[in-house]
């Protein structure tokens, strides 16, 4: 039975008291795979002739624990952070660790699924977990001007201006005229006198 919980349902609304959903689309999908009946969704995707359907399918695979079906390089950067974290939202722990066990494949398809995922972790306060990404993302591309200023801003986080500074810096060096990097080397050199 399709069930939404007002407490956890983080689809579109916390209110969730208004919102319908259609059969046969992809909201429905979704709630299917919160409902936990991942064969439904997966059968539900593959009616679905759109580049989320398509991911859709590549997701449950995943979610099932072994994957079927690849990911493209667009399916990776359109859909993987959305969906990691509309699943940590809604505590499905479970599934979160299957989207992050992927990841050692899906970074031989895209570079950036590191930097996706740590991106995640931090917005979603888990700021060990996004370290550890971002660090995995510096290994396989570390001329990421976005992954350097993600660093620096965990290093002005928790108060290391020496890194926080650094990695600034090292995006100011890819991208010179990265408007936000600027504002956080302000911030920093501000701290620092």
């Amino acid at each position: 039975m399709l069930t939404l919980n007002g407490n956890n349902f983080f689809f579109f609304s916390e209110n969730v008291s208004s919102i319908k959903i259609k059969p046969n689309t992809l909201e429905h999908a979704y709630l299917l795979i919160l409902n936990e009946d991942l064969d439904s969704a997966k059968f539900l995707f593959k009616t679905i002739d759109s580049p989320r359907g398509l991911w859709g399918e590549v997701l449950v695979s995943v979610l099932q624990g072994f994957i079927d079906k690849y990911p493209t390089y667009f399916q990776i950067r359109n859909f993987y952070e959305i969906d990691l974290d509309f699943l940590l939202k809604n505590e499905k722990i479970h599934y979160v660790e299957q989207l992050l066990g992927a990841l050692d494949v899906f970074s031989s398809i895209n570079q950036e699924v590191y930097k996706y995922a740590a991106r995640v972790m931090y917005e979603n306060k888990l700021y060990s977990a996004a370290l550890r990404y971002m660090n995995k993302s510096k290994k396989i591309y570390y001329n990421d001007a976005e992954l350097h200023f993600m660093l620096s801003k965990y290093y002005y986080r928790v108060n290391d201006t020496e890194n926080a500074e650094f990695y600034v810096k090292e995006c100011l060096k890819i991208i010179p005229d990265y408007y936000p990097a600027k504002l956080l080397l302000n911030k920093i050199e501000a701290n620092l006198f």
